[in-house]
């Protein structure tokens, strides 16, 4: 059992651990992050899950981009502690956040990821998105919230102003 709270700023560091444990050195590097500098996450979809002891199990952060001429959400990163992989504490975390960007009034979410995976949330390749190289543009998937949400979205994504 897990409780989902929004991300506070007294979690952040418990929560950048946690991403540093999940993923290689040099995480920081990635195109993405150039989006995320001196950007803050969308207040109310960066969550974290914690079990009953209240020990930090799995997180998931957004952040606003602009695809072209319109608003998105870049879902990213999502990490499960690995002591807790396979338990579904993953695809919780998105489900619960994508409802939760609906209600927040976003139309449309991407992130950079394997497609097998995120298909499972309604996530497919993104034609004619560009994200900053070097990415992978296979890799590059949305979801719509409201639906055509994507329809006829093309250019490059850039950083929220």
């Amino acid at each position: 059992m897990f409780t989902f709270a929004t991300e506070t700023p007294e979690d952040w560091w418990e929560v950048e651990a946690l991403y540093d444990l999940c993923f290689a050195p040099g995480r920081e590097a990635l195109s993405s992050y150039r989006l995320r500098d001196d950007v803050d996450p969308v207040a109310g979809l960066s969550l974290t899950a914690r079990d009953a002891d209240g020990i930090l199990g799995g997180a998931i952060r957004y952040w606003p981009v602009h695809v072209g001429r319109v608003d998105a959400l870049l879902l990213g990163p999502v990490a499960v502690h690995p002591t807790r992989q396979g338990e579904g504490l993953g695809g919780l975390l998105i489900q619960d956040s994508l409802g939760r960007a609906a209600k927040l009034g976003w139309e449309r979410v991407m992130l950079v990821g394997d497609a097998p995976y995120y298909s499972r949330f309604g996530f497919s390749r993104l034609d004619g998105v560009e994200m900053p190289p070097p990415t992978n543009p296979e890799r590059v998937l949305g979801h719509d919230l409201v639906p055509g949400a994507w329809d006829g979205v093309r250019g490059p994504v850039t950083r929220w102003a």
